[in-house]
């Protein structure tokens, strides 16, 4: 079976996937669980499916260095046109045309890959129609600027809801292509 192409990000509720310093801070619930659904999004889990982690150059810059520490037995790849200094040996840039690249790997035996990163990454891969499925965190939040998880112009890409779950006023919404 063909490795899946999975974007998962969480957004504030106007569409931000970082502050305009690169921050994450205000990715947290709004303490209520009283709309909690029973099933849970299983983050861990997640993490466990896939062995490919495909960062853009913000995403992977402004991540904690002891936050990539938990992804040291998976394969990043970050895309950047400049070289990146101090790389831990599991992390390699990438860069051209992301997408062949992605798609080649995608090829290999393997588990899933994991999309992180903003609408420069995003982009290309929304484009070309190759992302398979969407894990989407919607936080109680309105940045009113920061960085967008998607630009202008991409095509139009039906989605089947397949799963939902709430804690603490955060969404997560898992599509698939239709």
């Amino acid at each position: 079976m063909k490795r899946k192409i999975i974007l998962n990000l969480a957004i504030s509720i106007d569409g931000f996937i970082a502050d305009e310093d690169g921050g994450f801070a205000w990715i947290i619930g709004d303490g209520d669980n009283k709309t909690n659904t029973e099933n849970q999004f299983d983050f861990p889990e997640f993490v466990d499916s896939v062995d490919t982690i495909v960062m853009g150059k913000n995403a992977y810059l402004d991540c904690p260095a002891e936050s990539l520490d938990v992804f040291k037995d998976k394969k990043i790849y970050v895309a950047s046109s400049k070289e990146l200094k101090n790389t831990k040996d599991n992390v390699e840039r990438i860069n051209g045309d992301i997408c062949s690249k992605i798609l080649e790997i995608r090829e290999d035996e393997g588990k899933d890959i994991w999309l992180w990163g903003g609408a420069g990454l995003t982009d290309p891969f929304l484009k070309e129609d190759i992302v398979d499925e969407f894990v989407i965190g919607v936080i109680p939040i309105i940045l009113g600027s920061g960085r967008p998880l998607f630009l202008k112009d991409n095509p139009t890409i039906k989605l089947h809801l397949d799963t939902f779950s709430s804690a603490e006023g955060i969404v997560i919404l898992q599509y698939s292509k239709r």
